[in-house]
């Protein structure tokens, strides 16, 4: 199924923008939604005129930093009630297991990390919650990798869109190798979890 995405953005407006970046950052039901792609959009429909970047920025590095507050206290309060949960089509334990894994890996970072990469952004604070990471440490690496994340994704589609003559005839393939990239370090991370295990 495709998706237009400027489209869906143009309809959505900056309150469903900013409702997909908290979903996507706290909310279990959120791991699926398109979080790279639709700031980098975002972007590049605010060089356009259509959005106001300092809003946008904003407004995003907000609801990105609440969402990952959410999925911290979901965490910690429901703890590791999450793993004896039955896998259904929209919860399956092997995401927070995979989470909590390359938390082991990079400890602190993976809040900073994990924005850059689908499933395990949105399951990483909830990992956090689970190992009762202390909260000021937890929050410190949010605002860092919300700001990080909101501010770079969406002022590369900012700049690439004032810079690039016509720049809307290659959105749909600049898209498609933001989802590439977005989605190859987990796939890195899996094949090494593959062989690590044979």
């Amino acid at each position: 199924m495709h998706i237009d995405l400027p489209e869906l953005i143009k309809s959505i407006g900056y309150f469903g923008i900013w409702a997909i970046i908290f979903a996507e950052s706290g909310l279990l039901i959120g791991f699926f939604l398109p979080g790279d792609s639709l700031l980098f959009t975002a972007g590049f429909l605010a060089s356009q005129g259509y959005l106001n970047i300092g809003l946008l920025i904003v407004g995003s590095f907000v609801c990105a930093v609440a969402g990952d507050n959410v999925g911290y206290a979901t965490g910690a309060r429901f703890g590791r009630r999450l793993f004896s949960k039955e896998d259904s089509w929209l919860f399956h334990k092997k995401h927070i297991v995979k989470t909590e894994k390359f938390y082991q890996k990079y400890g602190k970072k993976t809040i900073v990390l994990a924005r850059f990469l689908p499933i395990v952004r949105t399951f990483a604070p909830i990992v956090a919650g689970i190992g009762r990471m202390h909260y000021r440490t937890f929050m410190t690496y949010n605002l860092i990798g919300g700001l990080i994340w909101t501010v770079g994704v969406t002022s590369l589609g900012y700049f690439l869109g004032q810079v690039i003559p016509d720049v809307d005839k290659y959105l749909l393939p600049i898209i498609v190798v933001i989802i590439v990239i977005s989605i190859v370090p987990s796939i890195v991370h899996l094949i090494q979890e593959n062989r690590s295990q044979d």
